[in-house]
């Protein structure tokens, strides 16, 4: 019997409103690794998870034990949509439990000059988008490009990659990834 940990934890922790960040703060455990582990690109230890775990709360045995229901909607209002961004850039995520499911859809907005981080995103995985407003700079290892709306971007998350809002409007995407990295 296989344990989806990443999947688990990433319920938990979006369950106990919690960011990677926020986990990381309480925990003294790296975001990055977080980050890893909730995208199945990293097995923790059993001290790093107990570690991680400690910040929730929830203990090892009630970890393993818990099966959260898998989603059952089908369709998402507006209003549905889950915020797990912060600051210059908001992610809304279509449905708050993704337990179990292989995808992510996020709406995204960039506000002017709001950046990922001056270091390259990798992780594993696929992702793509469809700028709908605005301009979007992605680059993508030593590609870069300023899409419009209705350009688009699709490539390997494990590529280094990064998006900067260029101009004087907010940006705003429609993106997908699998598997789930937020």
């Amino acid at each position: 019997m296989s344990v989806d940990i990443g999947s688990r934890l990433r319920h938990l922790r979006i369950a106990h409103k919690l960011s990677q960040r926020e986990l990381a703060r309480r925990t003294g455990v790296p975001n990055s690794t977080i980050s890893l582990i909730e995208s199945n690109a990293s097995n923790p230890s059993v001290g790093a998870l107990k570690r991680i775990l400690d910040g929730i709360p929830i203990g090892l045995a009630e970890f393993f034990a818990f099966e959260p229901d898998r989603p059952k909607k089908a369709f998402y209002a507006a209003e549905e949509l889950v915020e797990i961004g912060k600051g210059a850039i908001s992610y809304r995520q279509v449905g708050e439990n993704l337990f179990g499911r292989s995808l992510q859809i996020l709406k995204e907005c960039y506000q002017p000059g709001a950046d990922t981080g001056k270091v390259p995103l990798v992780h594993e995985g696929e992702e793509g988008g469809i700028v709908l407003s605005g301009r979007l700079e992605v680059t993508v290892d030593d590609e870069r490009r300023i899409l419009g709306p209705g350009d688009a971007y699709y490539f390997e998350s494990r590529r280094p990659h990064r998006f900067r809002c260029v101009g004087p409007v907010p940006c705003e995407v429609i993106s997908a990834c699998t598997p789930p990295t937020f």
